[in-house]
């Protein structure tokens, strides 16, 4: 399970939106402005997937002793997350409305720019592919590079970190921005000697070339649950 370090206040633990409506079509949709519309909600098997996810994330508390009343659900204000968030919540019985849940724009979809927006899925393998040339460079116009994500995902940490303490949190996001988190959050864990106390301080350390360009071996299954740190 995801365990407390000495250099964060809470356990994190990380959750795909389940399959959605972009995800069956096959299309990108990563702007605010198409992201949040209903109709690039979940798909009906991504409302399943939802359920299942909060069902696993329930025998997860149970079977490690973690209180419910400690749990925080902060996620992505685009449809596919929110539902997804929503869910979830449902399942453990916790008011979606209430303040264990918290809607992030920080946590948002990478955006991949006009060029490729509500075009076909297939465009990420281009955006991939220089990402591991260089994830600090933005791919095209318009489009987010690793390390801008990188950089908005950071301070999304710091105020969890900052708001939060002793709690067992689920970050609802997507693909692109839960493999980004993992990527810097594996890093500075594994960075154990390093001499920066502060959060902020420590990320930025490990927000280099090497090291971003690797997030895709973080990616995650539509609804995916993962324990992260």
């Amino acid at each position: 399970m995801a365990e407390a370090t000495s250099f964060l206040r809470n356990r994190y633990w990380v959750l795909r939106h389940g399959k959605s409506i972009p995800n069956e079509r096959g299309i990108i949709v990563s702007s605010m402005e198409n992201g949040t519309r209903p109709e690039y909600q979940l798909a009906p098997e991504g409302v399943c997937q939802a359920q299942s996810a909060g069902q696993s994330f329930q025998k997860v508390l149970e079977e490690n002793n973690l209180p419910l009343d400690n749990v925080r659900i902060c996620y992505s204000p685009f449809s596919r997350t929110s539902q997804t968030a929503q869910v979830v919540a449902s399942v453990l019985n916790i008011p979606f409305e209430g303040a264990q849940c918290r809607v992030m724009e920080n946590l948002r979809e990478r955006f991949f720019g006009p060029s490729y927006e509500l075009l076909s899925h297939d465009k990420y393998h281009d955006i991939w592919a220089l990402d591991e040339k260089d994830p600090l460079m933005r791919p095209a116009e318009g489009v987010e590079s690793v390390d801008d994500v990188a950089c908005r995902l950071a301070e999304a940490m710091e105020t969890m970190e900052s708001q939060f303490q002793g709690c067992t949190i689920l970050v609802v996001s997507h693909g692109d921005t839960l493999q980004i988190l993992q990527t810097i959050l594996n890093a500075a864990k594994l960075n154990a000697g390093s001499s920066y106390t502060d959060l902020s301080s420590r990320i930025q350390a490990v927000r280099t070339p090497p090291i971003l360009s690797q997030h895709r071996k973080f990616s995650l299954l539509t609804a995916e649950l993962r324990a992260v740190i």
